[in-house]
Formats: structure tokens, sequence, C-alpha cells
């Protein structure tokens, strides 16, 4: 219970204090788990709304597998992204191991699947009026697409900021991929699990705490754009 108390009184300290190196990591964490979260959506959402709304074989098993990809293990990933980029594998000329670079495509690979499947449910739930209406009306394929993805914003929203939580939880394939060199690529959850394995368990409690709050605030800027 001590240990409990101590890491809030430490998390508010180092807060206030905006000590330095917290401060590196949390916002090396936030533009890794962004610049993934954006790539992906601008992968996802295209491409959960031609697997929606085109018709061809096997489709509800490409969306079985898919939505089966959301349970994907995170050191998996790095497993995967690790053979790619590594010196003996494909991309290993361009040196990708080992640098905040590499960990943004190791999450951008585990959160794909998610937002492709999320657009995928949230265009689903369309009212088949507007869809007809948008035919109806001679809308091109592309003037369709945008219009549905525009009636589906705030669950495509919803969906990208739980893909943005999802990034920036994870730990596998982050010390796999960036290898938690300090300065480097340390980001929230690698610090965590290395002052923890130290036994610093009031600053892992406080950095905990500061992951939480960066959680809540991507929320509560959600929220507030649904209310607008």
């Amino acid at each position: 219970m001590n240990e409990i108390i101590e890491g809030f009184r430490t998390a508010i300290e180092l807060i206030i204090t905006l000590n330095p190196e917290v401060i590196e990591i949390s916002i090396k964490s936030i533009i890794i788990s962004l610049s993934a979260t954006l790539i992906a959506s601008f992968i996802a959402i295209p491409t959960g709304s031609l697997i929606t709304f085109s018709e061809f074989r096997g489709k509800q098993a490409l969306v079985n597998i898919i939505q089966t990809l959301y349970a994907l293990p995170t050191v998996l990933v790095g497993l995967f992204v690790f053979l790619l980029i590594s010196r003996a594998g494909p991309f290993g000329f361009m040196r990708l191991l080992f640098t905040p670079e590499g960990m943004v495509i190791a999450q951008t690979v585990l959160i794909l699947p998610i937002l492709i499947g999320l657009t995928i449910s949230s265009l689903k739930g369309i009212d088949t009026t507007i869809l007809d209406a948008l035919r109806s009306l001679g809308a091109t394929k592309m003037q369709f697409l945008r219009s549905v993805v525009s009636e589906a914003r705030y669950a495509i929203m919803a969906a990208v900021v739980l893909g943005f939580g999802r990034a920036i939880s994870e730990v596998g394939a982050a010390i796999m991929i960036g290898g938690n060199i300090r300065g480097h690529t340390r980001v929230l959850t690698t610090a965590i699990s290395l002052e923890t394995s130290m036994g610093n368990i009031a600053v892992s409690i406080a950095l905990g705490i500061i992951l939480l709050l960066i959680a809540l605030v991507i929320n509560l800027l959600l929220a507030i754009v649904q209310n607008r």
C-alpha cells in the first residue's frame, strides 16, 4: 500500500517538476504511437470501405481473418517485423532495427487489423436508406465511399482512438524492435518494464499514471469533437 501511495506522490512530483527524462519519454511515446495510428488509418479506412461495399468470393472469410487478428500478440508482431528489418532480413539495408521508425512500423502492423475491422463494422451500421439515396443520385464510387465514411465518421474516430490506445500501451514489439535504448527508443511502456525489473516500483507506478493520463486526454478530446 505504501508503494502505491509513494507512486502517486512520485507521479505528481515528476509531472509538476516537468522531469526532463519523463517528458522526453512521454513525448516520444506520443509521437511514435500517433505516427503509427495515422499511417494505419490512411491504409485501414479506404481498405475497410472497399471490403464493405465490394462483393467478391471469400469476403466473409477475409473479414473473419481480420477480426481474428484483433488479438494478435504484440511479441508475434515484434518477431515478424524483426525478421523483416534485421540485418539478415529483406529490408535490413534500411537499418530500421532499434530505431523509432522501426517501432512505428511494428505498431502500424499491430493496429492495422483493428482499424480495418472496426471500419467495416462502422460502415455496416449505416442506414440502408442513405446508401440507396447515394446510389439513386448517381454518385461515383469515390463520391459514394467519401459520403459513407463521412456518415460513419464518429464511429471511425472512436476506432482510431482505440487503435492509438492499443499502440501506446503495447510493450512486446516496442522492446524487440526498439531495444529500449535510453534517449533514443525508450517509451513509457518499456520504461515501466525496466523500472519494475529494477525494483523501482514507485517510478513504475508514476509512469503508469502518466500513461493513463495521456489516454484520458485523448479520449476527452474525442468526446469534445463528438459533442460538437
